[in-house]
């Protein structure tokens, strides 16, 4: 297996806690309190989130450089879906996954 810096081993833990966080929050959470939380617009970002996160661990695992776009893609996201969170309420887990994942994304989409 190819050596992966310590940044990049955050960043890929970080993605993964953020995949796991808004898709388990958008399922249990967001589904069982409904309204605000299941408006089409927050519940597609909360996919989206969950799903550039996995892609962006995954090209991370590979070792391909073309982790730099998609890390710049999911910090966007993360962000957003982190501020969207944070609007409706009661996502504590979620905006703080977002948020680290985000700028570890950041650093690695540098």
């Amino acid at each position: 297996m190819h050596h992966v810096d310590p940044k990049m081993q955050e960043c890929i833990e970080n993605c993964l806690a953020c995949y796991r966080a808004c898709l388990s929050t958008a399922m249990s959470h967001c589904l069982e309190a409904g309204g605000k939380h299941t408006e089409p617009d927050h519940f597609r970002l909360m996919m989206a989130c969950a799903e550039i996160c996995r892609t962006s661990a995954h090209f991370m695992l590979i070792g391909t450089p073309h982790h730099r776009h998609v890390c710049g893609e999911c910090a966007e996201i993360c962000s957003e879906c982190a501020a969207d969170c944070e609007r409706i309420g009661g996502m504590a887990e979620c905006v703080d996954a977002c948020q680290r994942c985000a700028e570890s994304c950041r650093q690695m989409a540098a």
